[in-house]
């Protein structure tokens, strides 16, 4: 069971606990305050004389309760800056930290900048300043300065990034960076335990922990409770934070779930569950120190549930008082945790009133002169916009030739095997050559480890993984969870630390709860960092149909839907050649690549072919003629390449029939150069005709080819509707042989 460890209960279902002073007292406007650029430092004349004379109050050293009280000024100097400068038009958007500050600022005395790893949610202002961050850097991402160092303009404020400081870049969806968290918790294990290996681009601590945050609205979705689950199996050094401020937007707690996410989580096995006022500064540093040492003893992953107030609306987009009553707001005000923390070291005669003023002029000063830096600084060029989208691995012609895949003169041919084993080799080869790679999935395992001498091994519902653990070990092929979020996720916080996972999703059919992990975490990294991180991950999926009794739920093709996320590439391979030299770039590459094996083409024999030697890759990008011609171009890729191969020799005529291999990107200039000879296209897709990839291809030739076109372009797609499970059924759903060679013979006759 988890361990509920004790801790003032507050939450939005009990009373407020009540902090020194009344809802009287005066309330600060504009709070911030820092000693250096960062808002750092150590005291020197504010409150120097009474701070001298004493070391510590209630438990926290006085130097450091001054610096952190400084920070929390700045902090919410900031947020009053960023609001000013959006009412101006010189910033775009706001969203607050107002009111996080104190439990910020106390966990971050516990943790370590460069050393621990953090992904933060937008309300984590002060915990980036306190990591190192400074006013000015916060400043330029809210006005879209070009030298924004955490996205170079392209993010809105408060979306926090930064390698020196281990700050992965974050994402906006609340809750989907949970599983990249737990990811990078898995890799920090593993690079830790392998460090005599040398893994290139990694480096890890065997005490580091992953701090991950969230409001409690972002604990409703799936992808919290899935990090969860594997967070818990492997007793992960993840520290979870949950900022609950009573309300998610405009919805309050109690609207959200049944009870406080402190009671719904005890059912988790080594979980250590904490509660806490996270207004309360002097009780989040008391609490913090012993919460973090368990984590890096290794006793498991942690989950801090703290309240906090919110005495700002949402975001500059938000009016909270048009939903919450004003006596509750008058209460956020005198308990907001900068008043407190003021209350308190007046109380304790640690600065004057007189002080304590100079120190927020002084802060309102500093970040004033921050904003001004910040609006000095160079707008991002438009031209830019689609830069740091992909950096495609460079293949050289030599690379990719037919010499090449051979090994050149006198040496012998590799095995010759079908598609589904040369993608298990391929695998295989990978795994060998670098320690980096690990592969994971549902079923992909051979056995459970006890069991490898007694049993055959399992190996993928497809065998295209069959011999991985046994010959690697479980720690680079394994099993996870029955949840395609949680296997992506985990992936992009792999490969965010430098790893080279190779996630499977078994189904093409049940990749749709993954959606939010490949498309707006794994596909935007690059892009939203500009250029800083990247994720290196090859997500491999078994599509398509053509295999009689799948029926609805696997036996589909969605290819064009991805083919709409920028900082994707798409590859379909239709023979070994092509699948051993696409997988071997897709793993020297940097990017995220969806890597489809056709479930029909895995045992076919005309995929046969010679494994491919060593060396020999693939562009991105780059198709293939499969069959010269010169009187009608067919374009096409997976398993409707063979149907177009035959249905082009049916007609008797001159058809070129090209197999793209890579969807996105796709090989325009081959199109086009073979378009110009034959002045007919027909684009044929096992995606629905509607809205398919051929649509695309097809809309494409028509405005870039016009000039060569002696006919309309045709184009054959899957029926619009699901795949039956009854043969007929599902033959009269996929495109057929019969279909396209009366459709090139109908272009023919033109």
């Amino acid at each position: 069971m988890a361990v509920l460890l004790p801790g003032p209960s507050v939450g939005p279902w009990e009373p407020s606990v009540q902090v020194a002073g009344g809802p009287d007292e005066p309330r600060l406007v504009d709070r911030s305050g820092e000693l250096d650029d960062s808002g750092n430092g150590e005291p020197e004349s504010f409150g120097a004389r009474r701070a001298l004379g004493k070391a510590e109050y209630r438990g926290v050293p006085v130097a450091e309760l001054l610096a952190d009280y400084r920070l929390a000024l700045v902090s919410r100097c900031l947020d009053d800056r960023e609001i000013t400068l959006q009412k101006q038009s010189r910033g775009f958007f706001h969203i607050s930290g107002a009111g996080h500050e104190a439990l910020c600022l106390g966990l971050a005395r516990s943790l370590r900048p460069g050393y621990d790893w953090f992904l933060p949610y937008y309300r984590d202002r002060a915990l980036v300043l306190a990591l190192g961050v400074t006013p000015t850097e916060s400043l330029l991402q809210a006005v879209g300065a070009a030298t924004d160092p955490a996205s170079g303009g392209r993010q809105m404020p408060c979306h926090f990034g930064s390698r020196r400081h281990n700050i992965l870049t974050q994402s906006s969806p609340t809750g989907s960076q949970c599983l990249p968290a737990v990811g990078c918790a898995e890799a920090g294990r593993y690079i830790s335990r392998r460090n005599l290996e040398g893994l290139a681009g990694c480096s890890a601590h065997n005490d580091e922990i992953v701090y991950v945050s969230m409001g409690e609205g972002a604990t409703s979705e799936g992808e919290f409770w899935e990090s969860l689950n594997t967070a818990c199996s492997f007793r992960l050094p993840v520290l979870y934070v949950v900022a609950d401020n009573g309300y998610a937007i405009s919805v309050p707690a109690r609207q959200q779930s049944p009870g406080p996410i402190s009671e719904l989580v005890k059912g988790f096995p080594d979980l250590a569950v904490h509660r806490m006022d996270g207004r309360d500064y002097f009780e989040v540093r008391k609490q913090a120190p012993g919460i973090v040492a368990a984590l890096r003893q290794g006793m498991g992953p942690a989950l801090v549930h703290a309240t906090v107030n919110r005495p700002y609306s949402h975001s500059s987009a938000d009016t909270q008082s048009k939903y919450r009553p004003k006596s509750e707001l008058d209460d956020e005000a005198w308990t907001d945790p900068i008043a407190a923390l003021e209350r308190a070291i007046l109380e304790g005669q640690i600065l004057s009133p007189d002080e304590m003023a100079e120190m927020r002029e002084e802060a309102r000063r500093l970040v004033a002169e921050a904003a001004k830096e910040a609006l000095r600084a160079e707008r991002p060029d438009p031209t830019t916009v689609r830069s740091h989208l992909l950096e495609l691995p460079e293949v050289s012609p030599e690379e990719s030739s037919d010499d090449a895949a051979s090994g050149g003169a006198g040496n012998g041919e590799g095995p010759v095997v079908a598609l589904g084993e040369a993608v298990r080799l391929a695998l295989h080869e990978a795994m060998s050559d670098d320690v980096r790679v690990r592969v994971f999935g549902e079923d992909v395992a051979d056995a459970p480890e006890e069991l490898l001498d007694e049993l055959e091994g399992k190996g993928g519902v497809f065998g295209t993984t069959f011999g991985l653990q046994r010959k690697f070990g479980s720690d680079r092929c394994y099993n996870t969870p029955l949840a395609e979020a949680n296997i992506v996720g985990r992936a992009v916080g792999q490969a965010m630390r430098g790893l080279r996972p190779v996630p499977e999703v078994q189904f093409f059919d049940y990749i749709w709860t993954a959606m939010q992990q490949i498309k707006s975490e794994a596909a935007t990294v690059r892009w939203r960092s500009a250029g800083d991180w990247n994720c290196p991950m090859v997500l491999r999926v078994p599509i398509g149909g053509y295999l009689a009794g799948g029926a609805i739920w696997h036996s589909q093709s969605g290819v064009s839907i991805f083919a709409q996320v920028p900082g994707l590439v798409i590859v379909m391979p239709s023979r070994t050649v092509d699948a051993v030299g696409l997988l071997r770039t897709a793993l020297s590459g940097e990017d995220p690549v969806l890597f489809l094996e056709h479930k029909h083409l895995l045992r076919q024999r005309y995929t046969e072919g010679p494994f491919p030697a060593k060396g020999f890759r693939l562009p991105f990008g780059k198709g293939r003629i499969a069959k010269p011609g010169d009187e009608l171009t067919i374009v096409t890729y997976g398993a409707t390449v063979e149907r177009s191969l035959r249905a082009a020799d049916a007609t008797g005529a001159s058809v070129e029939v090209i197999d793209l291999r890579s969807v996105m990107p796709w090989d325009q200039e081959l199109v086009a150069e073979s378009v110009a000879r034959t002045g007919r296209l027909l684009v044929v897709s096992e995606d629905n005709l509607t809205c398919g990839f051929a649509a695309e291809v097809a809309a494409w030739a028509s405005e870039h080819c016009f000039g060569d076109l002696d006919a309309p372009v045709s184009r054959i797609g899957a029926a619009d509707t699901h795949v039956a499970y009854e043969p007929a059924l599902e033959r009269a759903t996929l495109p057929q042989t019969e279909q396209i060679e009366a459709a090139a013979r109908r272009l023919l006759s033109l």
